[in-house]
């Protein structure tokens, strides 16, 4: 998967929008599943490798290992776009995928708690149906619904994120150096302090108050919609803010999906889970652009607020303040 991507992206550069554009949207599906099938595959291994009581800590390193390889897409390849053609940006980002090739060829499988399914019968169809027969219709539904609702105000706010800096006055310059910058050194910073404070008060209280607080980091983006001009101290501000709460919700939702998978099906179940967790991103986000246009940004940013509250109402059912069953076991 990632010697794929590894084609595919540097294949974009070759391309012309405006007379390439099927080309680019069959590229684009291609380049989704083999991204797709690598993260299952990633998620499974750190699932098998980690004991649940480090899920907290362990998946802080991963999401701040996620984020600081973002300042390849999100900061260098923009800063090198005001410098060079995009065939050539393309490429140079490409082969960003190479140390993690390297990476994965010195590796070796965890050690498995538990024999691996045997068939394709095992792999596909076991995993669905031991989920739902270990929490039961009705709390796997409020499981999932939970999944796809916890982070749909945050990843709408981000959808348009470079579009709105763009149409605010920034250039790419301005943004790839202080727009990625303030929002990675913050997601890192609150990554870590996630994973630590998870050890002490558990997955549940995590996902409540970290929650929180990404939910009203996004006012952030509402009151850089007021201010209506570009602002260099205020768009750090805003960026460093917003990605502190996501820094911190993203390690209890990661650490969150990780307990609700059985360790025999980590990848079926993992790919279900995560799945739904990026449906907004692909599906719902595609609304994001017609809903700026008839709403202006700072409603939008208000819109995606509210959004976020019917994620936090569920953790009264699927993760409780005060469960402390579910802090050693898999919901």
């Amino acid at each position: 998967m990632q010697a794929a991507l590894l084609v595919s992206i540097a294949s974009f550069g070759f391309l012309e929008p405006k007379v390439d554009l099927w080309t680019i949207a069959y590229l684009s599906v291609a380049i989704a599943f083999f991204s797709a099938s690598f993260d299952i595959a990633a998620d499974a291994y750190r699932r098998e490798l980690l004991p649940e009581a480090e899920f907290g800590l362990g998946n802080s390193f991963y999401v701040n290992a996620y984020r600081i390889s973002s300042l390849v897409p999100g900061s260098l390849a923009l800063i090198l776009a005001d410098r060079m053609p995009w065939s050539s940006v393309f490429v140079i980002t490409a082969l960003f995928m190479l140390p993690g090739i390297a990476m994965t060829l010195l590796v070796s499988e965890p050690q498995r708690s538990a024999q691996a399914p045997r068939t394709l019968l095992e792999a596909v169809v076991l995993p669905f149906r031991e989920f739902f027969r270990r929490s039961g219709w009705q709390n796997a539904l409020l499981i999932l619904a939970f999944i796809f609702f916890y982070k749909l105000g945050d990843s709408m706010a981000t959808a348009l994120a470079t579009p709105f800096y763009l149409d605010l006055g920034f250039t790419k310059t301005q943004i790839g150096v202080v727009a990625k910058n303030a929002g990675l050194w913050a997601s890192i910073v609150g990554g870590m302090l996630g994973g630590l404070w998870m050890v002490k008060i558990g997955i549940n209280r995590g996902l409540w108050l970290f929650g929180v607080v990404q939910m009203v980091s996004i006012l952030g983006f509402a009151w850089l919609a007021r201010l209506g001009q570009p602002d260099i101290v205020v768009l750090g501000v805003v960026i460093a803010l917003e990605a502190l709460g996501v820094g911190l919700g993203t390690v209890a939702f990661v650490a969150f999906i990780a307990r609700a998978t059985d360790p025999r099906y980590t990848a079926t179940q993992f790919a279900l889970l995560t799945s739904l967790s990026a449906v907004p991103r692909t599906v719902v986000n595609a609304s994001t652009g017609w809903i700026v246009a008839e709403t202006g940004w700072f409603n939008f940013f208000l819109l995606c607020t509210l959004l976020a509250l019917p994620g936090m109402a569920l953790l009264l059912r699927v993760a409780p303040w005060h469960d402390s069953v579910r802090e050693g076991a898999r919901p």
